[in-house]
């Protein structure tokens, strides 16, 4: 199967294992794990915001915005240098979007958008970035979560919601978009790295 969306230059991508979808119905419920795959069908809205598509602003329009500032609270590093960052969106209906990297790319079956800081970028800029190109979710900061140590990479995760965009609009690193419940993470993401991430959203939900 190929991705309908390209790399940066111009390959295709194919998935060799697609995932499965999961019905519009599971959507609506908030027990229910979500799946997406590329170009999938979605309901019209979710938890009354629309899910359209959005052309996402290009990176100097990105820096432009962001450099305006957000007023989240930044602490200061503990650990070693910021590296890279990354977003834990949540929904009113108590679920948490995760995606699927496209042929379990780095042996995730499933985690929270994240990328490396590229030259010029904030961590806030990264973390939106990351939202949009991994979810197709166009996403507001909320708040600082928590620095976490990762194999390669010193990650930066902030809180966020959902302000636009479709999950099937997603980018070509990832074959599946999901909404899972909080106490069902642990069966969805399947890395140890981020299990700290894990804790405190189950933590949140008692």
């Amino acid at each position: 199967m190929r991705h309908p969306k390209l790399k940066e230059t111009g390959e295709p991508v194919t998935i060799h294992a697609p995932s499965a979808p999961s019905s519009l119905e599971a959507w609506l419920d908030p027990d229910a794990v979500a799946v997406v795959t590329p170009g999938g069908a979605m309901p019209a809205e979710l938890n009354g915001i629309a899910l359209t598509p959005w052309k996402a602003p290009s990176s100097t329009e990105t820096r432009a915005t962001a450099a305006l500032g957000s007023g989240i609270d930044e602490p200061a590093p503990i650990g070693g240098d910021i590296t890279a960052a990354g977003v834990v969106i949540e929904e009113p209906d108590g679920r948490v979007w995760v995606v699927a990297p496209t042929n379990a790319y780095g042996g995730y079956s499933a985690t929270f958008p994240k990328g490396r800081l590229e030259p010029g970028f904030s961590w806030q800029q990264a973390a939106l970035r990351e939202a949009w190109e991994e979810s197709g979710l166009q996403v507001v900061l909320v708040a600082h979560f928590m620095d976490i140590q990762r194999t390669t990479t010193r990650t930066r995760y902030y809180r966020a919601r959902r302000v636009g965009g479709s999950p099937a609009d997603m980018g070509w690193e990832s074959q599946a978009v999901m909404l899972v419940p909080r106490m069902r993470l642990t069966q969805v993401v399947n890395s140890s790295t981020d299990l700290p991430l894990l804790e405190a959203l189950i933590a949140a939900s008692g």
